[in-house]
């Protein structure tokens, strides 16, 4: 009977609270891609959403047809993010959506991954407009605030890929304080012992930085291959100020046995 008591005073005042957050890099609509066009893929992966029921989804390569699908068939979410291409709805998104029932928008923006990074702007050597979309959210039950950013990074150009991680923590820095709870989720295209995500680890934490590099589930591009195995992490769950619970990445698969998409998504369940 004591034991009861003291679980249940414990119980009483415990005021933390654990989210599930996720990264995911849905491949954009690409009609060429024969057996793995976006048709064939959607529901697979708002099955998965659904399922796993995370507090915040980053999504990338978001066009927005794929969007309007995403809010059709996702009701207990909203977002917040805009086009690469114009700052509206041209070009693909790197969308936050987050639980709505959970959490409350307080504010957002995006801003582009260049040395302009308030206006529309392709940044060093990079092959297109890159961008970076954040939001400040309230936790209902506890007041608590968390910072969520979100973006891709360029496939093609090195020196865009280190710099948009420096302009990336230079941001945090200016929006956040010190004892804020901060997340960010992305498709880095960059490799975990790489530049770019080391200047990242030196602010942040990886919540996969633990991974056995021989497990089969270790990488995150698979890039739709069935019998490879996917061997680079590009994609990731960044925290600062959290209590790690668990890290992984899953394996989404179509009802045609397929790759529901060309990465795997990356998951972090985290305590606040």
């Amino acid at each position: 009977m004591r034991f009861l008591l003291i679980f249940l005073i414990i119980l009483t005042f415990d005021n933390t609270y654990d989210i599930k957050v996720i990264s995911y890099n849905i491949r954009y609509n690409n009609p060429n891609d024969g057996k793995d066009i976006w048709e064939n893929r959607r529901s697979s992966i708002v099955d998965y959403v659904i399922d796993e029921n995370p507090d915040f989804i980053g999504f990338q390569e978001v066009t927005f047809s794929q969007l309007n699908y995403l809010n059709l068939n996702l009701s207990d979410y909203n977002y917040v993010g805009v086009g690469r291409d114009d700052g509206k709805n041209k070009g693909e998104f790197s969308p936050i959506y987050f639980k709505k029932s959970n959490f409350k928008l307080m504010n957002s923006s995006t801003f582009w991954l260049s040395t302009s990074p308030e206006i529309i702007s392709v940044g060093w050597d990079a092959s297109m407009e890159r961008i970076c979309t954040y939001g400040l959210f309230k936790h209902k039950k506890s007041n608590k605030e968390i910072w969520v950013f979100n973006t891709h990074f360029d496939h093609i150009g090195d020196i865009a890929r280190i710099e948009s991680s420096r302009l990336i923590v230079k941001k945090i820095k200016e929006l956040t304080k010190e004892d804020d709870y901060v997340i960010l989720t992305g498709d880095f295209n960059a490799v975990e012992n790489s530049k770019p995500i080391s200047i990242l680890n030196n602010f942040l934490m990886d919540t996969n930085n633990n991974l056995n590099k021989i497990n089969s589930n270790y990488g995150t591009y698979n890039g739709f291959k069935l019998n490879e195995p996917a061997i680079n992490r590009i994609d990731y769950v960044f925290e600062k100020n959290f209590n790690l619970i668990k890290s992984g990445h899953h394996h989404v698969k179509t009802n045609l046995k397929r790759w529901a998409s060309d990465h795997n998504p990356v998951y972090a369940n985290l305590k606040f």
